[in-house]
């Protein structure tokens, strides 16, 4: 995602991090969530992009989904059900290999 940032001296293109949210709220925590951390954890430092990716793990996130956990929001975009399987599927789409 590409973000333009300008003052009165100059302007310069500047690349925003990626965001992924974790919701670690006792639904999704109780859900598993703790391990899809530990995969995205994983999958960041085995493709060198922790210093990359800014991840949230946030115990006060709430789509109002929580039936529907565990949730992850990665740039806004919600996702339910989230396993560490699914998880590392969300990673490879937004983080293609390059090559």
């Amino acid at each position: 995602m590409l973000c333009r940032e300008t003052d009165s001296h100059n302007e310069k293109d500047v690349m925003a991090k990626p965001k992924i949210v974790i919701c670690m709220g006792s639904s999704c925590f109780a859900r598993g969530n703790e391990k899809t951390v530990e995969a995205c954890e994983n999958f960041l430092a085995e493709r060198g992009l922790k210093d990359e990716v800014d991840v949230d793990l946030g115990a006060s996130l709430c789509t109002g989904n929580c039936a529907e956990g565990p949730i992850v929001l990665v740039d806004g975009k919600v996702y339910k059900h989230v396993d560490p399987l699914v998880m590392r599927d969300i990673l490879e789409a937004t983080f293609p290999q390059k090559g």
